[in-house]
């Protein structure tokens, strides 16, 4: 998603490609912590054993620790072209939403949040923080490496929050839908744990119009964009329709 945000205000791929590792290695670094036992206690991550499974508590919280700290050091070494103000930028923006304000406090709300009542506009809260900050972060700082302007930004700002959020419903649809072989990890765990989610709170038929109208929401807003925004239309698609 950095990638194509980058191509589609106009930049290359090289100018966010330290960006986008850096991202995935958050990204991972998220994965094994949430899979450890005092998290969703998960043991099956991709179809393969998680990390915690293979080499102990220890080992995996540290993994995940040195992906998250090194991946601002590949961030702030890889020779992105963008003014060292506009890397400023999104190293900050990053760390936002990695950290206390994104997806930890998402973290920490859905962990708070379990059995509890919960309403629509409490679950988008947490949920554009815990799985919605990495999707922002992700278009918005690949748009601003490609060197796009505020009126790009705004857009892709509008895009990130819909796809995001598009996702986590989905998400929490495939937990009720699919089979453990299906998604390579452990379904129907959500509900086990009174965990707040959408097809609990509105159904899943609901649910499913709910995330079709959120992918239009997201296509909508690149409407001033030309052919090479066209990847982020298909993300937007393929974030939906992986379930339909």
């Amino acid at each position: 998603m950095a990638l194509a945000a980058c191509e589609a205000v106009g930049g290359e791929i090289d100018d966010a490609m330290g960006f986008a590792c850096a991202l995935e290695m958050i990204h991972t670094y998220s994965l094994i912590h949430d899979d450890l036992p005092c998290m969703d206690d998960d043991d099956l991550r991709r179809g393969r054993p998680t990390n915690h499974k293979v080499y102990g508590d220890a080992m995996a919280t540290l993994a995940g620790d040195a992906l998250l700290t090194d991946a601002f050091k590949v961030l702030a070494r890889w020779p992105e072209r963008a003014p060292a103000a506009v890397v400023l930028d999104v190293v900050a923006e990053l760390a936002d939403a990695a950290g206390s304000p994104g997806m930890v406090i998402g973290q920490a709300l859905d962990i708070l949040s379990e059995g509890q009542p919960t309403d629509q506009a409490t679950l988008e809260y947490l949920h554009a923080r815990k799985t919605g900050a990495l999707f922002l972060a992700a278009v918005r700082g690949g748009g601003m490496l490609g060197g796009g302007d505020r009126r790009q930004l705004d857009a892709l700002t509008e895009y990130g929050r819909a796809v995001g959020l598009a996702f986590q419903v989905i998400d929490d649809l495939l937990d009720v839908l699919s089979s453990t072989e299906q998604l390579g990890k452990r379904t129907h765990k959500d509900d086990a744990h009174g965990k707040a989610t959408y097809p609990a709170l509105m159904g899943i038929e609901k649910s499913r119009q709910f995330a079709n109208e959120l992918k239009q929401r997201a296509i909508a807003s690149l409407s001033a964009f030309d052919g090479r925004a066209e990847p982020l239309r298909q993300i937007a698609s393929f974030v939906v329709e992986r379930s339909l």
